[in-house]
């Protein structure tokens, strides 16, 4: 009996790889070193070790998100060769078009990531299976005006479409203690708007996805799912997955309740520490970024 036959009598677990940190861009070598041993052990956030299977047989979906997948699309640590072991890969791709800016210093240019959707999409094996993150929309203030990155949200759109994609999440950026001291030390004079000003931007973003036919997803931000156009996001679904699924094969569909109350993720297992500190530096990150 195959190890895959073996796991059928049980539901098979989602692989999140990860929210924590970019494992894709920056740790393929401690990602691949997992794949291949099979077994990954992870410091979580509660500072308790824990060790994740990683067993072909007993994974249901490889959920993978990232700022940057180049390394994965040129096999990178053979990271692409090993995650061909598994039945389905789903990628989320966060793409903010701030790329390469104080904001994003560490991240790809905008045209560098839109470049990377082809070959996403050969390597998940249909659109469906990558999902864009425009997330997170983020304000600011320079030369006496208020900034956003809004106005790239129309190119990606367009790539999305051409590309077959249908699903594209966002948030609002949220300015937590750790995130608005390190702008200040860049000298960044981010801005929180009022709830009317986001819900303006919304009406933007939504007018925009439906001259494309995208969906809009709301990630852990009720105020922005309850808005004209928009629903509220499960960035790991299970009932996605099992859909997607070559075999159709079930998996859990309960709440990730360690995930914050507003998040609609159903449950993972993600094998990302926060002690992984990742060089994308972005200023809003909640995380552990290397901001030099």
């Amino acid at each position: 009996m195959s190890l895959k036959e073996s796991c059928q009598g049980s539901v098979r677990r989602v692989i999140s790889a990860s929210r924590r940190t970019d494992l894709a861009a920056h740790f393929p070598e401690w990602l691949a070193g997992a794949l291949a041993a099979e077994r990954a052990d992870v410091l979580g956030p509660s500072g308790c070790l824990y060790s994740a299977d990683l067993r072909p047989g007993s994974v249901h979906t490889l959920v993978l998100w990232s700022k940057d997948f180049s390394g994965l699309i040129a096999d990178r640590c053979s990271l692409r060769t090993l995650l061909g072991q598994y039945d389905q890969l789903y990628l989320l791709f966060t793409v903010t078009g701030l790329g390469g800016t104080v904001i994003e210093s560490g991240v790809p240019s905008p045209e560098a990531a839109l470049d990377q959707i082809p070959e996403l999409v050969a390597l998940a094996g249909q659109p469906r299976r990558l999902s864009l993150r425009f997330d997170p929309v983020v304000f600011w203030n320079e030369s006496g005006k208020t900034r956003s990155n809004l106005a790239f949200f129309p190119k990606l759109a367009a790539r999305a479409a051409a590309e077959g994609l249908v699903d594209v999440r966002i948030s609002m950026a949220q300015w937590y203690g750790k995130a608005k001291r390190r702008a200040a030390r860049k000298g960044f004079d981010y801005v929180d708007p009022a709830l009317e000003m986001k819900l303006e931007a919304a009406g933007q973003l939504a007018g925009t996805a439906a001259s494309f036919k995208l969906n809009l997803f709301s990630c852990s931000q009720d105020f922005l799912a309850e808005a004209p156009g928009f629903r509220p996001s499960a960035c790991i679904d299970g009932a996605l997955l099992r859909e997607l699924h070559p075999d159709g094969a079930p998996v859990s569909l309960n709440k990730d309740r360690s995930q914050r109350p507003e998040c609609g993720c159903t449950e993972s297992v993600d094998i990302g520490s926060y002690v992984q500190s990742c060089p994308h530096a972005c200023l809003y990150c909640y995380a552990n970024p290397k901001t030099g």
